[in-house]
């Protein structure tokens, strides 16, 4: 491909994305293929002789989007959102076309530079603690790990990096037992072993109970064991459950230990004055870590991860060959040494778009109108007389269940029959989680796009196929 060539088929690839962008709603949600479908239509051999780029473009209509799952849809509404925008899908489009690898300073100045810069605006907007540092990691997954492993080298001043593991540390870690399965792989990946994952029980609104926390703290410490991190959450991934953080703070202070404040999708939530009561004792914590590819319309990856202590964080992780040494690394940050990878994509690039496209206060008013979707929701199970509330709903995710009082009825059975029944449509996709050891259906939506209508209309497809699985039943 030349230059000519690269330039026809790039205006008639931002055509295609225009036209999906503002047709996906009409697509299936979830697509209709088997296991294998897709993968049989591909050749089993590379091939030997280069292709013209009109028949790749044609197979990838043709074999790869009828396999599609659409996240960007509004009609998306399981797990939390992977969200874009437009501003900066063009972002990413530069940084693909920069191919900018920021693994120094040196490498490319404007990527670190503007890196820095995000994470103060990320801050100010969110009014996060302001001795905070921050840094974009690629996942929450890896941003709680690197936050593991920091509180894990500051405990033992850095010798399991230098020695390895003694035998005689004993770590301890903490989380409720809603917290996401992130920090279950965290503890195995740094070597702590799930078996010292202490899972703590949670009040009636799914947070974490503080109380019990200080007791299986208290239980440790007596069995010889060094508690080395609370994590708590601000959005549990079930039900958005809000964590008592300023509360688990003080017991992080009294006991010394790390607290590691996990916000991966309600974090953004903070941009709200309204919403920040979610963050009381922040102040106190020692990392906190949010997704702008959850709910701030950046599309995926982009993790901001903020730390009290950035030297132990850097201390961590930092190994500086020969070849890495530049003559300005006493004056710049290197965010190699911020995490796990050496190298780095552009990530800021597309937060910067999508920031200054769209605004605080446009950034505010979705999120406003997505909360207000919700509560909407909210509403209407609670003065449905056949549907329930499972959950509280701080937010916009939405956990409930048919309860239509009939003898003999398996409710679980019914509420996935009726989940999958939704989901077969095409119209829907949300899914599932257990809650009091009960099946319950969970609403979770943050579209860049998400209007009312939308969730009216999945709340009258759900009531209308909970009617049918009823009369099936």
């Amino acid at each position: 491909m030349n230059n000519d060539s690269f330039r026809k088929h790039a205006h008639e690839l931002v055509d295609w994305m225009a036209d999906y962008l503002q047709n996906v709603e009409n697509y299936h949600v979830l697509p209709d293929v088997k296991p294998g479908d897709i993968k049989a239509q591909i050749p089993d051999l590379p091939p030997t002789e280069s292709e013209a780029f009109d028949q790749i473009f044609g197979d990838f209509r043709e074999k790869i989007m009828p396999g599609i799952t659409h996240w960007e849809s509004p009609n998306f509404m399981a797990y939390f959102p992977g969200n874009k925008s437009m501003p900066s899908i063009l972002g990413e489009m530069l940084t693909a076309t920069l191919g900018a690898q920021c693994m120094i300073w040196l490498t490319s100045p404007a990527a670190a530079e503007l890196e820095e810069q995000m994470m103060e605006w990320l801050k100010e907007m969110l009014d996060l603690p302001k001795h905070f540092v921050g840094v974009i990691q690629d996942t929450a997954s890896t941003a709680t790990l690197c936050a593991i492993l920091t509180a894990r080298e500051k405990a033992t001043n850095f010798k399991v990096n230098e020695e390895g593991f003694s035998g005689s540390e004993q770590f301890v870690v903490y989380a409720s037992n809603q917290i996401h399965s992130s920090i279950d792989k965290a503890v195995k990946i740094a070597g702590i072993g799930s078996k010292n994952l202490r899972k703590v029980n949670v009040d009636s609104a799914f947070a974490m109970d503080s109380k019990h926390l200080e007791q299986l703290i208290i239980e440790d410490l007596a069995a010889g064991k060094t508690p080395l991190c609370i994590v708590s959450a601000i959005g549990t991934t079930s039900t958005t459950a809000i964590d008592p953080v300023a509360a688990i703070s003080q017991i992080c202070l009294k006991y010394k230990i790390w607290h590691h404040v996990d916000a991966a999708y309600a974090g953004t939530a903070l941009v709200l004055p309204e919403m920040r009561w979610m963050a009381e004792g922040l102040e106190h914590a020692d990392s906190f870590v949010f997704n702008p590819h959850k709910w701030m319309f950046t599309n995926f990856d982009c993790t901001a991860y903020y730390v009290k202590d950035p030297i132990s964080l850097v201390n961590t992780f930092t190994i500086t060959p020969d070849y890495l040494k530049t003559s300005v690394d006493g004056e710049v940050k290197n965010y190699r040494d911020w995490g796990v990878p050496l190298g780095r994509r552009f990530r800021a690039l597309k937060l910067w778009f999508v920031i200054r496209e769209m605004g605080v206060e446009g950034i505010q008013n979705r999120i406003r109108k997505h909360i207000a979707i919700g509560q909407w929701l909210k509403a209407e199970i609670e003065n449905h007389p056949e549907f329930e509330l499972l959950a509280p709903v701080p937010m916009n995710t939405v956990c409930f269940r048919f309860n239509p009082k009939t003898a003999n009825l398996n409710l679980d059975e019914l509420n996935e029959a009726i989940m999958n029944a939704v989901n077969k449509t095409g119209k829907l996709f949300f899914t599932q989680t257990k809650l009091n050891n009960q099946f319950s259906l969970r609403l979770a939506f943050g579209n860049t796009n998400l209007e009312p209508h939308h969730v009216e209309n999945a709340w009258s497809l759900i009531q209308e196929k909970a009617k049918e699985c009823l009369a099936n039943n």
